[in-house]
């Protein structure tokens, strides 16, 4: 990151958090119901479901990784996590329009002035979904496609297909196989 962009972003604080403002909240715990709902909230195409489904069973099915300092993977308690959370009903192209609580939190990390100045487009995620997605209009305009992944599944679901998991798909590894069957947001 460059100076002007650091200076942009500012100092950031770790360990401020927000409270839960969901509008949709998942139960906690890992299930094939839970991947379906998923899915089906986000009214995804069947060979989108029928992915995250393989890649659950996989999930479960692999073994915890061991080398290295992988031990301590084997505490994490995967029924105690909240695999789906969202804290806006839409996702806006006007930063006027994201909520103020998340917008707080977004000022809070230099975000909005940071892509006013360096970024060609940008999503913010808040949670499980995209609350906030902008892009150059010049790189629009030269056909340059720059959404979040539930639009872009829904507009060109024919490139998400071609191109899903094929960076590191869900077979790769235990936790490639999570990312895949509860994916949410992203760009």
């Amino acid at each position: 990151m460059s100076d002007e962009a650091r200076e942009a972003v500012g100092d950031y604080k770790f360990g401020f958090h927000d409270p839960e403002n969901a509008t949709i909240r998942f139960d906690k715990g890992l299930s094939e119901q839970v991947v379906r709902d998923i899915s089906a909230l986000k009214d995804e195409p069947e060979w989108m479901t029928e992915i995250r489904v393989k890649a659950y069973h996989h999930f479960v099915e692999r073994e915890m990784p061991d080398w290295g300092n992988c031990g301590e993977l084997n505490n994490i308690d995967f029924d105690n996590v909240t695999y789906f959370l969202r804290s806006s009903d839409a996702t806006e192209k006007d930063w006027d329009d994201v909520p103020d609580d998340i917008k707080n939190t977004f000022d809070r990390l230099g975000i909005p002035e940071a892509e006013q100045k360096w970024l060609g487009g940008v999503t913010a995620q808040y949670e499980s979904e995209a609350v906030y997605h902008s892009i150059r209009e010049d790189l629009e305009e030269q056909g340059v496609l720059f959404l979040d992944m539930d639009s872009g599944l829904k507009e060109h679901p024919e490139v998400v297909k071609k191109f899903f998991g094929t960076v590191i798909p869900y077979s790769d590894n235990k936790f490639s196989a999570l990312n895949t069957a509860v994916w949410s947001g992203g760009s």
